[in-house]
């Protein structure tokens, strides 16, 4: 068949199917659509049957809760009534009851006002009363003072004179109360310290004094230490710087300087010149210059020493050389080298029994004198001077401070000051440590006595047991046992301020009262 023809046919083919399919879509959607609009119908039908059922439902609703709206409207009108009712109740009740209080304040008003006046009236009887006791105590007063001679002025004073001593009577007992107390402890503590500390450190008593003689063979030697018109000494007293005294003392001739170190470089030459036997100028410059090295090294040696048996190893060279020459410097004949060390052994002791450390201790001890080295070339306190070469040579603020403050040149502050303190009291006490002339023991004892006899009501005064025992005489009519305590403590205060001594000095008052009658 011819293609063309196909095709033809083909297209028309195509053409009669989509009429078919067209035409009968078109009858299917016919069918549908008839179907939906019984279905509105339907619907609509049903909404006006819902409708109507609901129209009758809202109208059957509204008239029921119309019923009970007015029912629940007669009930809240019932209950507003029998409120108002019970508050009118109440109200009745609190006008009662303000009216009963008004008229309980008008009687209470009328009874203040009777009560006012009856008040004046005591006023003004109270004020005649008074007037007449003014009058009356004036009266009486006038004839007090006629009776008994005394002013009102000389009334006070004695009233003043009684109540003072009823106060120093109590003030005695509060005294003697609290030195009980601190006594019963701090006593005992102190006693076990210091006792520990003194039988572990053990000393010679009394120190060694610098040699200011020396002893020659013979008198022959005096002429050739003097010299052709006195040029030996000359040239020894230049040399040395020391006082060479020559007298009629047999065998004996006396250096005399306010330097330990110079007086003993001089005695150290002047011996060995007597021993050389050959004495002139250049021979004495000699011997000066090898006692003097000889001496140096003496001083040096007894620094160290001094240091080492402390256990301190790190003490500026000019400290160990200041030290060292206190091994010539001696104090009431006690060597102050030897009492430095024993000082510092007592600080080390006595700051190990308290829990403190010892080092600081033994250096503020064994330092605490270094003034004393050098108190001829400067003036000032020893213990200024030597905190002042401390100071200079790096020492640390608490060892300055303790040997600034040991003889209370400045207030001690610190427990090692009164460490150091302690100890220099107690090697300086200890039996036999120091000697005293006889003139200035006399003017001690003397001043101990003066002070206790400027007190009034004191009869007697004994210095005992070499002045550190103090025995007070008191009249009995004058001083009371009360008194008796007052008077000890300020004795005891007024010798610490005016005094210096060494170790403690005892107070004891003693009051003495007899009653003696006969029988016949």
């Amino acid at each position: 068949m011819d293609t063309s023809l196909l095709i033809l046919i083909g297209a028309a083919c195509l053409i009669l199917g989509m009429v078919a399919a067209y035409l009968y879509l078109n009858s299917k959607n016919n069918a549908r659509v008839r179907e939906a609009d019984q279905h509105v119908v339907d619907a609509k039908a049903h909404a006006e049957r819902i409708t109507t059922d609901a129209k009758r439902d809202a109208e059957s609703a509204r008239k029921t809760a119309l019923v009970e709206a007015r029912e629940e409207i007669l009930q809240l009108r019932k209950e507003q009534e029998a409120e108002e009712r019970k508050r009118k109740g109440d109200l009745q009740v609190l006008e009662n009851r303000i009216m009963q209080r008004e008229e309980s304040l008008d009687r209470r008003s009328d009874s203040l006002d009777r009560k006012e006046h009856q008040l004046s009236s005591l006023q003004g009887q109270l004020d005649r009363r008074k007037n007449e006791v003014d009058a009356l105590y004036g009266r009486q007063l006038s004839e007090l003072e006629r009776i008994s001679a005394l002013t009102r002025e000389d009334a006070h004073e004695e009233l003043l004179d009684k109540v003072r001593a009823e106060v120093i009577r109590d003030e005695a007992q509060i005294l003697r109360d609290s030195e009980q107390r601190v006594r019963a402890q701090a006593d005992k503590t102190a006693r076990e310290i210091v006792s520990t500390a003194i039988q572990r450190c053990a000393a010679d008593q009394a120190g060694e004094i610098t040699v200011t003689s020396v002893h020659i063979p013979s008198d022959d030697l005096k002429g050739r230490i003097i010299g052709r018109e006195g040029r030996n000494i000359r040239t020894f007293e230049q040399v040395s710087g020391v006082s060479l005294v020559i007298d009629d003392t047999p065998e004996t001739v006396v250096l005399s300087s306010f330097d330990p170190v110079r007086r003993e470089t001089a005695r150290v030459a002047l011996e060995n010149l007597i021993a050389d036997g050959r004495i002139h100028p250049a021979r004495i410059e000699e011997m000066y210059r090898k006692a003097e090295r000889l001496v140096s090294e003496r001083v040096q040696e007894a620094g160290e020493q001094a240091a080492y048996d402390a256990g301190i190893h790190d003490l500026h060279p000019e400290l160990v050389k200041t030290l060292g020459a206190l091994r010539y410097r001696t104090s009431f004949g006690q060597n102050v080298l030897q009492h430095s060390a024993q000082v510092s052994a007592l600080c080390g002791i006595m700051a190990s029994e308290l829990g403190l450390d010892a080092m600081p201790a033994k250096r503020a001890g064994l330092l605490h004198d270094l003034g004393k080295a050098i108190d001829h070339e400067i003036e000032g306190p020893h213990a200024i001077l030597g905190a002042d070469l401390c100071r200079r040579h790096g020492e640390r603020p608490e060892i300055v401070h303790a040997v600034e403050a040991h003889h209370a040149d400045v207030d001690p502050s610190t427990v090692l000051d009164v460490l150091v303190q302690a100890a220099d009291a107690i090697s300086a006490a200890r039996p036999g440590a120091r000697r005293e002339s006889a003139e200035n023991y006399i003017k001690r004892l003397e001043k101990l006595e003066e002070i206790s006899n400027a007190h009034a009501g004191v009869e007697r005064t004994y210095a005992m047991q070499a002045g550190r025992e103090l025995h007070v005489m008191v009249e009995p009519e004058k001083i009371s046992d009360a008194e008796a305590v007052v008077l000890a403590h300020d004795i005891a205060q007024q010798i610490e301020d005016e005094m210096e001594y060494p170790g403690q000095v005892r107070v004891v008052v003693i009051r003495e009262s007899r009653a003696i009658d006969i029988a016949k």
